[in-house]
């Protein structure tokens, strides 16, 4: 089954994909970090349950499938404590 070219094919494609999403998520976590700074220079909060509401609905309405609502908000509320995590490290 190893040999089968449409097999490898599409491994391929998903491994390119997982790096994209590697890198995609690398990239928000540095930006999370610079907003995280830029907010406490300023005195202000960092946690933002609006702005965490805002961004998974309007995930949601730009969402086509086949991603169900359901995996969109686990994922993404994932993401959110993850990005949160990483920006407190530094």
């Amino acid at each position: 089954m190893s040999g089968d070219p449409t097999l490898q094919d599409q491994r391929a494609q998903i491994a390119a994909l997982d790096r994209q999403i590697l890198e995609a998520l690398n990239r928000r976590i540095r930006l999370v970090q610079q907003l995280k700074a830029h907010k406490e220079a300023r005195g202000l909060g960092f946690h933002d349950p609006a702005q965490e509401d805002r961004l998974l609905a309007a995930l949601g309405e730009a969402n086509p499938g086949p991603l169900s609502e359901e995996g969109l908000r686990e994922i993404f509320g994932l993401i959110l404590a993850w990005s949160k995590r990483e920006a407190a490290k530094r």
